[in-house]
């Protein structure tokens, strides 16, 4: 009897440790994700401003500057917007995976539970009131968990909804006043050499 405890502890031991080495990995395999990508959101960046400060510094009169500056807008907040969907997928898959970790052992001990308490009616003169009631509060605290596992999961599709409809609406701001401020200045560049 004593024995058949040791190896259930052992076991549950091993398995405790297995879930946490799997969900520590995962967050290094994230972690790792996340810093190729802001490594390669700032070279990127870095190319793109030098490049940018190389046109403006071409720039023959203002308006051309302006029309410059709008024309460089526009690319720099797509490249944002991709940055910040980017970065979100790599948290939201993280969380997903440790959700998925979590109850992967809420169900187990659960099991176990339900388990152990079934082996304790048997060996003792508990009443099958006592057990039912015990059986059923578990039940009931599942069930207000998977509910409010499902509403969080909600939550979450309708942030990003919004957060894509948002970064959705920046873009098209942006492109539109760039192409209305490069439209002005082209059209001002135009008239002052038809006038000259």
């Amino acid at each position: 009897m004593l024995v058949n405890k040791i190896d259930e502890l052992t076991a549950n031991s091993k398995a405790s440790v297995e879930v946490a080495l799997k969900a520590i990995t995962s967050s290094f395999g994230n972690l790792e994700r996340l810093t190729a990508l802001n490594i390669n959101t700032a070279r990127t960046l870095l190319d793109d401003n030098v490049g940018a400060a190389r046109a403006m510094l071409s720039a023959k009169d203002v308006r051309e500057l302006v029309g410059l500056q709008a024309s460089l807008a526009q690319p720099m907040v797509e490249k944002l917007a991709a940055y910040n969907r980017s970065v979100y997928e790599i948290v939201s898959q993280n969380q997903s995976e440790f959700v998925r970790m979590v109850e992967s052992q809420i169900a187990d001990l659960n099991k176990k539970f339900t388990s152990a308490l079934d082996s304790a009616a048997k060996s003792t003169p508990v009443s099958d009131v006592a057990v039912a009631a015990v059986k059923s509060a578990l039940a009931a605290a599942n069930s207000v968990y998977d509910n409010a596992n499902k509403v969080a999961k909600q939550v979450a599709e309708i942030a990003e909804a919004n957060m894509t409809a948002a970064t959705n609406a920046t873009v098209k701001a942006v492109s539109t006043a760039s192409s209305t401020a490069s439209s002005s200045a082209k059209s001002s560049t135009s008239s002052k050499r038809a006038a000259a």
